[in-house]
């Protein structure tokens, strides 16, 4: 059985590690990305399962990514989970921005590990654990 491959891009490397580290026990595959460019290359040119996308990323912000990949055709069906960090003001903000993007979802920083887990599986649609996959 093949991984399923999760793009992650944050340019915070302690926040890729450490969802590099959650995923992994979780047997996932995970692509790195530290800026917006490397970002979309990696997402044009991987076809990860999943994109975990930081919105303040350097060179190209994680709402324009989500656009741009949401509007090409090879891409376009791979699930979008916003990380964004929180104030009332950029919540607002935020929720506005990632309905116009095409996020399928969004997380708050700081995060719960329980809750991206819960949020990679559904957007992944992967059986809960102790069930039979089809």
């Amino acid at each position: 059985m093949n991984k399923r491959r999760i793009l992650v891009a944050d340019d915070d490397k302690e926040t890729v590690e450490l969802i590099r580290m959650v995923l992994e026990t979780k047997d996932y595959e995970i692509i790195p990305a530290y800026d917006g460019e490397e970002a979309l290359a990696k997402a044009r040119e991987e076809k990860p399962d999943l994109i975990i996308l930081d919105i303040l990323l350097p060179k190209v912000n994680g709402f324009r990514i989500c656009r741009i990949l949401k509007g090409e055709p090879e891409c376009k069906s791979i699930p979008i989970l916003i990380l964004t960090a929180v104030t009332e003001e950029s919540m607002r903000n935020d929720e506005y921005w990632r309905k116009r993007s095409g996020a399928d979802d969004y997380i708050t920083k700081p995060f719960e590990i329980m809750d991206l887990l819960e949020r990679v599986d559904r957007l992944l649609k992967r059986p809960e654990r102790g069930t039979a996959s089809s």
